[in-house]
């Protein structure tokens, strides 16, 4: 989170913790948890924790497997841990709010190990929006980003005509605080209408 957005936070009465450490440790997921039950609630959960995997992109046929299984660990596994062990605290009015990529459901060349892990983290979205409806279950493509992971993805060329981070937060903040319905969301098609 950058400076300035906990303050923000605050002032409009919500309650911020900052828990640093790695989604993939049990004993940081552990630490979450106790935070979650130390404010007394949650109302949302949001996995934006991410790893490109392999850079730069292999074709499948080369992915080292080692790195295609630390890819679904950070991108699939760590999120649906952390969402089990959360989901006590979720059900009723809470949500869940999975930050994916439109490599999830497009084949682009190299992006095959990220692509399939962010598929998983997808359908095992969809499959829980089904089997807890009381629970807003969203998965939200931000689009293509100036980041560190998308400068992996193109070492050594320029990315900086992407937009920043920042930039798709609006059409985050209407996903949750219109409740929209469980489901897959693209941040552009999220963002207020532009004169």
């Amino acid at each position: 989170m950058r400076c300035g957005r906990p303050v923000r936070l605050r002032a409009a009465g919500g309650t911020v913790t900052a828990v640093p450490g790695d989604v993939t440790d049990p004993a940081h997921r552990a630490a979450l948890r106790q935070a979650a039950d130390a404010a007394g609630r949650l109302d949302l959960l949001v996995n934006n924790a991410g790893t490109l995997g392999a850079s730069p992109l292999p074709a499948l046929a080369d992915y080292p497997l080692d790195e295609l299984r630390a890819a679904f660990d950070v991108n699939v596994f760590a999120p649906l841990a952390l969402t089990q062990l959360l989901l006590p605290l979720l059900r009723g009015s809470g949500a869940v709010l999975n930050i994916t990529s439109d490599a999830a459901v497009e084949a682009y060349a190299g992006w095959g190990g990220y692509g399939a892990a962010k598929a998983a983290l997808e359908q095992a979205s969809n499959v829980l929006a089904a089997e807890e409806p009381t629970l807003r279950v969203w998965w939200a493509d931000p689009g293509d980003l100036r980041t560190d992971m998308h400068q992996l993805a193109f070492p050594g060329e320029d990315i900086s005509d992407r937009p920043e981070p920042e930039s798709v937060v609006p059409a985050l903040v209407r996903l949750v605080s219109q409740r929209l319905p469980s489901g897959r969301y693209r941040a552009a098609h999220l963002m207020p209408a532009t004169p």
